[in-house]
């Protein structure tokens, strides 16, 4: 998996088990010991399971996230829809927005809007992706607060093949 800059700049990458599909999307995870790397930098290991879903028409990707790792409980990145360019890498472009769900009190937070506005400038993001992106992150706090699938019930079957 590959996320890139909409410049074309790598983002983070990673190597994840496809565990399976359903109407949410694409379904990938890793064991606790997983590694992400940004950038160039430091492979970072993951404590925890990781669980990932990839939606086949859908502006954002989804991260749910163990306690161990991260004080988010899920990480939604606003993206261009997720491509696999080749039958075994998923390819997508972050468009800096996300939105995300914490463990403590499940509260659900918009990140990181000045990086997308100053972004937008300097890499001319044509208008109907940014109203994508933007429509998106709407959707996606309103999804998360409320539990709409998949950010209910619907990843436990394959956060259970990876725990």
């Amino acid at each position: 998996m590959v996320y890139r800059k909409f410049d074309g700049a790598l983002h983070w990458h990673t190597t994840l088990t496809r565990l399976g599909e359903d109407e949410h999307g694409v379904w990938l995870g890793s064991r606790p010991g997983g590694r992400w790397r940004r950038n160039g930098g430091p492979w970072v290991t993951v404590h925890g399971p990781r669980l990932m879903v990839a939606p086949r028409d859908s502006w954002w990707t989804a991260r749910f996230n163990s306690e161990s790792d991260s004080r988010t409980e899920i990480y939604c990145d606003v993206t261009a829809v997720p491509k696999w360019t080749a039958d075994d890498e998923l390819t997508i472009v972050d468009l800096d927005l996300d939105v995300v769900r914490l463990h403590a009190d499940r509260a659900v937070q918009l990140l990181d809007e000045d990086e997308f506005a100053e972004h937008r400038d300097r890499y001319g993001y044509p208008d109907d992706v940014a109203e994508n992106a933007l429509a998106t992150s709407v959707w996606l706090l309103s999804a998360l607060a409320t539990g709409l699938e998949p950010f209910g019930v619907a990843s436990a079957p394959y956060l259970a093949l990876v725990s």
